[in-house]
């Protein structure tokens, strides 16, 4: 695997990205696609309103295209790991794209009803989940981290996996909900697989083109963090959220590791799991909140803490679960990740 190679993918997608972006910002202003802001959600969000959104594009179109220039001889050679992850990823993203379109131009503020942006997922989720089965890329038995203790699924699999993806696949839209907040917390993540495809990389299995992949990723997140840090000139709305969704749940299972998500996803599943327990006890409690607003990033906001104290503290939280997820692989048994 080159280096050399790798590190273009990331400088010529972020260059791509940095140019395309004012063409994507005029487009979007142009067609009044503005973000509208919820009248639960906090009060001083209300002067984002304007701000334009789905401004994913900005990096999803580069970074397609960089991954195909550069990773078609990898998709000839059989390695449909990218394949089915890029599309995957894209099919995400378009449900995304539908829902803010929805949101925007059809002036239905929520978007998707529930049970459409579920029945699609689940659906996209389940072709993925089956395709990576057949061919051989994932298998029945989950490898514990750290504790390298195989449990074996059996048909249980997909009704565990399916739910638990779709699950990090929208919680990665959740954490979407401060300046910057999703693109930097899902930049260690990706550092943190871009190491795992140089260490895991052998004659019987290349991760040249999942190395491609984040790299491709990472180049079209920092550019777009140039126009997404506080404050954000732009949002990259369900479009490029549910995007990153998709990338962040293809990555895992490309390594046939899904409990990685736990740990280079712990923002993800805590944003995730702090709604989940909001509506429980909201129910439960008939009316009482567990915390004054969920996603929990809202709840440190009404603590007093500023969006960028937010975004760098999570960013950390992230951080460390990048450095838990390469000392994991680093500690799985000889096999599992052919080391």
């Amino acid at each position: 695997m080159s280096i050399i190679k790798i590190v273009s993918v990331l400088i010529v997608t972020f260059l791509l990205s940095l140019l395309f972006a004012p063409y994507v910002l005029r487009e979007l202003r142009r067609r009044h696609a503005a973000q509208h802001i919820l009248e639960i959600g906090p009060k001083w969000h209300e002067t984002k309103a304007g701000t334009p959104t789905m401004g994913g594009i900005i990096f999803i179109i580069p970074v397609t295209l960089v991954v195909l220039c550069f990773g078609i001889v990898n998709m000839i050679r059989g390695d449909h790991r990218l394949t089915l992850g890029l599309i995957f990823a894209l099919l995400c993203g378009a449900i995304g794209w539908i829902d803010d379109s929805v949101k925007i131009f059809k002036a239905r503020n929520k978007g998707l009803t529930v049970r459409q942006k579920t029945i699609t997922l689940m659906l996209i989720i389940a072709l993925y989940l089956g395709a990576m089965y057949l061919l051989d890329y994932i298998s029945d038995v989950v490898y514990v981290p750290f504790i390298n203790v195989p449990l074996p699924l059996g048909l249980f699999y997909f009704l565990v996996m399916l739910p638990a993806s779709f699950f990090f696949v929208n919680s990665v839209n959740l954490t979407d909900g401060l300046d910057g907040l999703v693109t930097c917390v899902t930049l260690p993540y990706l550092i943190a697989f871009s190491v795992i495809a140089v260490l895991t990389n052998t004659a019987l299995l290349s991760n040249e083109g999942m190395a491609i992949f984040t790299a491709a990723l990472l180049g079209g997140l920092l550019a777009f963090l140039v126009y997404n840090f506080y404050p954000a000139k732009v949002f990259m709305g369900d479009t490029g959220s549910l995007f990153l969704g998709g990338c962040i749940v293809a990555l895992a299972f490309s390594y046939n590791a899904p409990l990685l998500l736990l740990l280079g996803g712990i923002v993800y599943f805590v944003e995730g799991l702090s709604v989940v327990l909001q509506v429980i006890y909201f129910k439960l409690t008939h009316g009482k909140r567990l915390f004054r607003m969920a996603p929990i990033h809202h709840h440190f906001e009404m603590t007093g803490k500023s969006e960028v104290q937010i975004v760098i503290g999570m960013t950390l939280l992230s951080l460390l679960g990048a450095i838990l997820t390469v000392a994991a692989v680093l500690f799985y048994l000889d096999g599992v990740f052919q080391l």
